[in-house]
């Protein structure tokens, strides 16, 4: 059997979850937000006895590679490298946007349909991508600006797209279109990296710790305060 943890700090709420064999035992989420480097190592503390297992039964752990908060993600991978560094396991790396729709498309099940992930950036830059039903991107993961003629436009023509994340209100204004459909109130959680973990881990895509770095998309500034 194979137990993986996994890491999402990539939102303002950290989580974490163990799955064993492809399957979901526990999802814990925190309570406060932005407090990752104060809650990480104790929601996974209780994560573990919750399902009753211990950390040296992992076989890897999953991180929440970004695009998403820079503090967060660094907090994450940092955490998640010195475990498998302990415990001597693997590194898996999930992709947060692709992890987003894996975590809502059973919620619309027509074949159909297609999943717009946004997560917000700076002023009206939103990180994003376009995915089917069956996980193929039809646009590439990128950082992009919102406007009135949008990259979305040729697919709302004769698709439902379902727009949502923590970006979806600074893009409504730009999305007047019978066929974008807004989910509200979505909430980014470890419960949705289970099925993608596993996969990484029985095909034996590994991250080399030494180098993995979480995915970004843009450089991060940072700014001075004047005294």
């Amino acid at each position: 059997m194979a137990h993986i943890l996994h890491i999402e700090t990539s939102a303002a709420i950290c989580s974490v979850s163990v799955a064993c064999d492809g399957n979901l035992i526990a999802v814990i989420n925190g309570a406060l937000v932005n407090d990752h480097i104060a809650q990480l190592t104790t929601l996974i503390a209780r994560v573990c006895e919750t399902s009753k297992i211990t950390l040296q039964q992992l076989n890897a752990i999953a991180v929440s590679a970004g695009p998403g908060s820079y503090t967060g993600l660094r907090i994450g991978v940092s955490t998640a490298k010195g475990l498998c560094h302990a415990l001597n396991i693997p590194l898996i790396a999930v992709n947060t946007l692709v992890s987003m729709v894996e975590g809502i498309k059973d919620t619309y099940p027509e074949k159909n349909i297609l999943f717009c992930p946004l997560i917000d950036a700076r002023r009206m830059e939103v990180y994003t991508l376009l995915s089917d039903h069956s996980g193929q991107l039809l646009i590439p993961q990128q950082a992009y600006v919102m406007q009135e003629e949008h990259i979305f436009n040729s697919y709302l023509s004769c698709h439902k797209i379902v727009f949502f994340g923590s970006g979806l209100n600074k893009c409504k204004t730009f999305l007047k279109n019978l066929n974008a459909l807004f989910h509200e109130d979505y909430f980014q959680t470890a419960g949705s990296m289970h099925l993608l973990a596993n996969r990484q881990y029985l095909s034996g895509k590994f991250e080399n710790m030494a180098y993995f770095e979480p995915s970004y998309i843009k450089e991060f500034y940072t700014t001075l305060k004047i005294k």
